[in-house]
């Protein structure tokens, strides 16, 4: 069992008390159920060892065939089975498997001896090999045992003792560990070990074993699907060494067994009420079942099964809704190739996982990981993968393999992944030593770039253009069941119109942020350049006339006083005019100071004038990106959060400015532009900050240069205005990121309300709009009950709130440390992926609480990247929020996660 399991390893690998009688038992009734002894000369009873840890974890784990079986009983064997070759067979198998798994020789010294013997013989298929060639091969497998670990071992119930450890060992190995972490598995299960007597599909051309889904785990299909190979064991299956029949074809070939066959699944489906995934095997015309668990599926499937099975009457809704990850549903929203496209179609496999990917060629886990590091996920091909492929799978766009079938560890795992797949395509000859393929006469090397179709099984030349994806039935159909079960609203993250459109299509009911500094990217990068130079400068300016007014002293010193009073007041006019008359008074010896202050300030009225007509062009600019993004929105609320980063994350890189300026000079360009160039690079270091995430930005930023949200408001109010004309509804709410304290949103609400007044009256009509905060600073949420006397909504900016709860730069962390944290379980988990609910979430609840008792009808939300958590989701619905806001291709997720926290909850009420 899974106890004894983790009392095994808490003590260094001892069998715990009794398991040794229990094993004992356990032999003793199976061999009184099979009439044969284990161990025994003439007749030998032979078992085979499997994993069984709670959630299915295909291919991760060890499995061991044929144990029993000794130099002493394998003549019993032949002599019983009346097959000398399946004798032979089944014993090179055991020393070959139990050697990798149990006594931890490299696996590919057994397959080199294998692949050495039938390129000798000219064969391909291992059941080419005859009798003479497999006794050699015993004997080439025994001295690579006997040069690496000693004899063989020849104990049966040493054997089966050692393999029991390997197994209940296999729950710690890299690749189990991995798996475990991407499918949110817990360490601490472990895993149980079951013995079962050995059936044997190898047994000649009227045995067979295969592995087959009760229905089609790509598309959810309602027919029986799977493999099966004759002549054949279990792992020869899921490992893709050959390329196995179609279970339709059994059929033809075992016909009675097929209608058995089928009736057990249909059986077994409806006794587990899910898509089963059923190993079995035929001995001599003799169909045994080995195991089946609940199938692991695409999202596309797990859908169309949990809809189809509720019309069924097999489950109810709220099962069909807790049946499907809500992470997979990512998977049915993946690209396809247009079918508008030109293209080359080098070879076609096999369709094992859907989706279209494109990028450069890698063969090794180690190129996957470092090209998804450059943020160019490649295409990972290989012969066949391996349960240790598992990270590179992970970090690859697709997969590609020239062996292996629909239930090879590619096709299995990649479905899993929602990793588009094209499995067992034979006509590409792959060489992952070298690090190429051909295929038709054409080499591709890496890093070459193809396309490969996980849907059709094509591989494609080159870059092809990729389409979105269209919704099913039976998706609009879940979802819709999901609507009428949750209670949390779903908003999405959008900065422009398409995005908010493309979210509103899977079903946003409004945004949840607009991050409007996104809107200053591309090409109005330059004219955002140009104010930050023309803003710092100016304010350089105003401080040179402060400091020109407080150095005029004698008869004039009063005079310059209330010039100094009025010129903080902003009062430009009566400045100048003092100045002048100073200077027309004849200040003597002071009259460079005065002229110098009063060119100031006509330099400082010159930049203004400058920094009004580049506001006004962004203004314009904004303004029409909230009038799509509202047009968009119809009818449906829209959070829009004022500028937010420090102004230097605005300013181009030094290359980028070096490699401007050397163009400029070689074509002769204006000095003036050279100039600005140089002025901006002079700029970022005096704009650097030690902690910048911590610094200048957000409403510090706002109050500091308030031009630049006063030029933001007014594009959104107009923008709303603009829309309501057109009979269209606007519900705009004005978001300031980064408060800590309550006089920067009172600052931040008069500024708004004053540029509200002025555009209502230039206007002559209003429209309602909302004033709130993002709560991202621990402060603003101890303090929330402050907060809300100012702020009608909070929107929990959750990835800022856990920097700073945990005092980690998130890119710093996840790059140098987090993961060696979480490995080490020093974290259980990335606190940036999934709320950290004793923390983070405590500072959430603290705010709740403070916001509704100052002000009940407070509007509460979350727009962090937890907002397309499915656990985040969760945390989110019991701690009483109203919605939560993700990215666009999110907002089917976290409408199903939003359902399945209220079926959570009704649960865990009884």
């Amino acid at each position: 069992t899974t106890e004894a399991c983790n009392e095994y390893l808490a003590k260094g690998g001892i069998f715990p008390d009794g398991l040794q009688e229990q094993l004992t038992g356990g032999i003793e009734y199976l061999v009184g159920k099979m009439d044969k002894k284990f161990g025994d000369i003439s007749d030998p009873l032979l078992l085979s060892v499997r994993s069984g840890a709670k959630f299915s974890m295909p291919g991760m784990m060890d499995t061991v065939l044929n144990l029993g079986l000794n130099d002493a009983n394998l003549e019993g064997l032949i002599e019983r089975s009346g097959n000398r070759r399946f004798g032979l067979d089944c014993y090179r198998r055991l020393i070959q498997t139990f050697s990798d798994v149990v006594l931890q020789i490299e696996l590919d010294l057994f397959e080199e001896a294998l692949r050495e013997m039938k390129d000798a013989k000219g064969i391909i298929a291992d059941t080419d090999l005859d009798e003479t060639d497999l006794e050699k091969l015993i004997v080439t497998y025994k001295e690579i045992v006997k040069s690496h670990y000693g004899e063989f071992p020849q104990d049966p119930r040493g054997q089966l003792e050692m393999a029991i450890k390997a197994v209940f060992d296999s729950w710690n190995i890299p690749r189990a560990k991995s798996y475990r972490k991407l499918e949110g598995i817990p360490d601490d299960l472990g895993t149980a070990v079951n013995v079962q007597c050995m059936v044997f599909g190898n047994f000649g051309e009227s045995s067979a074993t295969g592995v087959a889904f009760t229905r089609n785990p790509s598309d959810g299909e309602p027919s029986v699907y799977g493999e099966y190979l004759v002549n054949a064991q279990g792992e020869d299956v899921v490992a893709g060494i050959r390329t196995p029949l179609k279970i339709s074809d059994m059929e033809i070939q075992f016909p009675e067994l097929y209608a058995q066959f089928a009736d057990i699944c249909s059986q077994l489906e409806g006794y587990f009420k899910d898509m089963q995934d059923i190993e079995f095997t035929i001995q001599d015309n003799i169909l045994y079942i080995l195991q089946t668990r609940n199938g692991k599926r695409t999202g596309a499937a797990a859908v169309k099964i949990a809809v189809d099975q509720v019309k069924e009457g097999l489950i109810n809704v709220k099962q069909a809704l807790m049946r499907v990850d809500p992470i997979s549903l990512n998977q049915l929203l993946h690209p396809s190739v247009d079918p508008k496209a030109e293209y080359e179609v080098l070879a076609t496999g096999l369709n094992a996982s859907p989706g279209a990917a494109k990028g450069p060629i890698v063969f090794t886990t180690h190129d996957a990981i470092a090209a998804r590091e450059r943020e160019k996920p490649a295409i990972l091909v290989r012969v066949q993968t391996t349960p240790d492929d598992i990270d590179g799978m992970v970090t690859s766009a697709g997969v590609l393999t020239s062996q292996g079938g629909m239930t090879s560890h590619a096709a299995v795992v990649a479905r899993g992944m929602g990793k588009p797949c094209v499995a067992g395509c034979g006509a590409i000859d792959v060489n992952v030593n070298e690090g190429w393929f051909t295929v038709g006469g054409k080499t591709f090397n890496k890093g070459d770039v193809i396309t490969i179709d996980g849907s059709s099984g094509e591989v494609i030349s080159g870059d092809v253009d990729l389409i979105e994806p269209e919704v099913t039935d039976e998706f609009a159909e879940l979802l819709k069941w999901a609507d009428d079960t949750r209670r949390l609203k779903v908003r999405t993250n959008a900065d422009d119109g398409p995005s908010s459109e493309k979210a509103r299509s899977f079903g946003a009911e409004g945004i949840g942020l607009t991050r409007t500094e996104h809107m200053f990217m591309g090409e109005r990068a330059d004219v955002v350049a140009e104010l930050i130079v023309t803003l710092t400068s100016r304010a350089d300016v105003f401080k040179q006339v402060e400091d020109g007014l407080g150095k005029i002293g004698g008869v004039f010193k009063a005079q310059a006083i209330r010039m100094k009073e009025l010129w903080s007041a902003g009062n430009t006019a009566e400045t100048i005019t003092g100045l002048k008359n100073i200077l027309s008074a004849d200040p003597g010896e002071q009259s460079d100071i005065v002229m110098q202050t009063l060119a100031n300030v006509n330099k400082s009225i010159e930049q203004t004038n400058r920094i009004e007509t580049i506001l006004t062009r962004l203004g314009e600019l904004q303004k029409d990106d909230f009038i799509e993004i509202f047009s968009a929105m119809d009818g449906l609320p829209v959070t829009i959060r004022l500028i937010d980063p420090p102004l230097h994350e605005f300013i181009p890189s030094e290359e980028k400015i070096a490699n401007k300026i050397a163009g400029l000079e070689k074509e002769g360009g204006k000095e003036e532009e050279i100039i600005q160039l140089r002025t901006l690079d002079e700029l970022r270091g005096k704009l650097h900050e030690e902690n910048p995430m911590l610094g200048l930005r957000g409403c510090r930023l706002g109050i500091l240069y308030p031009e630049i949200n006063r030029m933001q408001v007014k594009a959104i109010l107009e923008a709303a205005l603009e829309v309501e004309a057109n009979n269209m509804k606007v519900l705009p709410e004005i978001m300031i990121p980064l408060a800590a304290h309550v006089n920067e949103l009172i600052f931040m609400k008069e500024l708004t309300t004053d540029v509200a007044k002025e555009v209502f009256e230039a206007a002559g009509k209003k429209v309602d709009y909302k004033f709130g905060t993002m709560i991202e600073i621990p402060r603003a949420a101890l303090t929330a009950y402050e907060v809300a006397e100012v702020s009608e909504f909070f929107s929990f900016g959750t990835n800022d709130l856990s920097q700073m709860c945990y005092g980690l730069s998130r890119d710093d962390a996840e790059k140098h440390f987090l993961q060696d944290y979480v490995d080490n379980k020093i974290l259980p988990r990335n606190p940036f992926q999934v709320i950290d609910e004793s923390g983070v979430g405590r500072l959430m609840e603290i705010a709740i609480e403070g916001g509704r008792k100052t002000r009940p009808d407070i509007k509460l939300g979350i727009c962090g990247e937890h907002g397309g958590d499915p656990e985040s989701i969760d945390f989110c619905h019991r701690v009483g929020l109203e919605y939560v806001s993700c990215s666009p291709y999110r907002v089917p997720v976290a409408r199903l996660a939003a359902a399945q926290a209220v079926i959570k909850e009704e649960e865990k009420k009884g």
